[in-house]
């Protein structure tokens, strides 16, 4: 899978409320960025905890749930797009079926 962008979840990290989640995240990223899901199915037998909450949309929990990922995930162009990134209470501010 190609991940755009890795930027936007560097910048969330090097906050330093939000430093805690650096471990996480690069653990998130290099093993979606291996990942080959065709389909929402075979993304759940990886993450069992993962969310899907619409077209190609998917919510990560991070670091024992304390924060959540919102992506995009295009499974025929082998493409996620990061929509969001942050705590519970931002998560709960924002839709994630259109973010």
């Amino acid at each position: 899978m190609r991940i755009i962008a890795f930027r936007t979840l560097r910048e969330f990290w090097e906050k330093p409320e939000y430093s805690d989640s650096e471990i996480s995240l690069r653990s998130w990223y290099h093993d979606a960025k291996k990942s080959n899901w065709k389909n929402s199915n075979e993304l759940k037998q990886q993450y069992k905890n993962a969310s899907i909450v619409g077209e190609g949309r998917v919510v990560f929990n991070i670091k024992g749930n304390k924060y959540r990922l919102v992506v995009s995930i295009d499974y025929e162009f082998q493409v996620i797009f990061v929509r969001f990134i942050g705590t519970h209470l931002q998560y709960d501010k924002i839709d994630a079926k259109t973010i």
